[in-house]
């Protein structure tokens, strides 16, 4: 499957300046970044991203901010919601480095290890779609609401299948 989202960049031709991207998902890839995150639906999205290289230490430095309206469905009312997110991050690249190399690198759990660029290009979309599946929740709900276990005890009967217990809890 060929991604909608996508804004690869080849590192070789950039030079030492700073590059400013603004990333504005239209319909189709608001489609495929929902596809992506496997949510309920991405209602915007939009990526301001900043790249630095320094070239003669191999070493880039990718910033930015995402900012994401995405319809969740809530885990304990099971009905969907929408949830604006806004994330600033920083990732460093180094831009000679290989996997082996990483792995060979002696480090504590403390220190930053740079990231790897492959066949030498980065895709701008893939860094700013996973800055967003970061901050989603595995069990998302709306604001303040949590789950009842007395109104579930009510409701539980012991001869009931849980399906009908879920349907009544839906209600």
């Amino acid at each position: 499957m060929q991604k909608k989202f996508s804004y690869p960049i080849k590192i070789d031709e950039l030079n030492q300046n700073q590059y400013h991207f603004t990333l504005v998902a239209d319909n189709n890839e608001l489609k495929d970044i929902t596809q992506i995150l496997q949510v309920e639906n991405v209602k915007a999205f939009v990526a301001e991203i900043f790249i630095k290289r320094n070239i003669k230490n191999h070493l880039m430095r990718v910033w930015g901010n995402v900012k994401a309206q995405i319809e969740l469905k809530s885990v304990i009312s099971l009905e969907n919601f929408v949830k604006d997110y806004n994330t600033e991050f920083e990732l460093i690249y180094d831009t000679e480095a290989t996997y082996q190399d990483i792995k060979n690198m002696e480090s504590s759990i403390n220190d930053e290890v740079p990231d790897i660029v492959e066949n030498g290009v980065i895709n701008l979309a893939d860094i700013v779609i996973e800055q967003i599946a970061l901050c989603l929740d595995d069990y998302p709900r709306v604001e303040g609401e949590v789950f009842d276990f007395a109104e579930y005890e009510k409701i539980k009967s012991k001869d009931e299948n849980p399906f009908a217990i879920l349907q009544k809890l839906k209600k």
